[in-house]
């Protein structure tokens, strides 16, 4: 996406979006299709391998800055997810997921209020939670469309490049 469509699309984020963004205490991420493109590189010795967007990274840095948690809940397990989780500083890593949502009633619903979760989802599995979480986003390269339905948003690029920023960048944005 070049830069002025990218500019255009963040400048056009409907102000319902952006009052939701201002209630984000916690923010959790899929990974495959969200922190990543979905691609999953199988080396010769069965080991995997998974590219994640560096400004995404630093986007999960600037919410620290204002003590936004992160979490992931992923349906899969990865090496990768559990080495770049650790080195981003996320606290919660869930991997393995069977139900998402009953995952994150278990683990936040005693911290947080629904309406101060952000949940960025990809696909059919992620719909239930999209359907608790305040804010609701998912990306262009969504799975299927009724992810899109039960979205609030839908970020300017696909996962994996820089859907993540997007998310932080509109909840960095809204709160200041």
């Amino acid at each position: 996406m070049n830069r002025k469509k990218y500019n255009e699309a963040m400048l056009s984020i409907d102000a319902k979006v952006v009052e939701k963004a201002k209630n984000i205490k916690l923010l959790i991420l899929d990974v495959d299709g969200v922190m990543t493109d979905g691609g999953v590189i199988i080396n010769k010795d069965g080991s995997e391998s998974k590219q994640f967007y560096a400004q995404d990274g630093h986007g999960l840095m600037i919410l620290k800055s204002l003590n936004i948690e992160y979490a992931i809940i992923s349906g899969r397990y990865s090496k990768a997810v559990e080495f770049r989780g650790n080195e981003l500083g996320f606290k919660t890593i869930i991997q393995n997921s069977r139900d998402k949502l009953a995952d994150y009633k278990k683990h936040f619903s005693d911290f947080y209020n629904s309406n101060d979760v952000c949940f960025i989802g990809d696909d059919i599995v992620d719909i239930s939670l999209m359907k608790e979480v305040g804010l609701a986003v998912t990306v262009p390269n969504a799975n299927y469309n009724n992810v899109e339905r039960c979205s609030h948003w839908i970020t300017p690029r696909s996962g994996g490049k820089g859907a993540v920023r997007d998310v932080c960048d509109l909840i960095y944005f809204s709160q200041k």
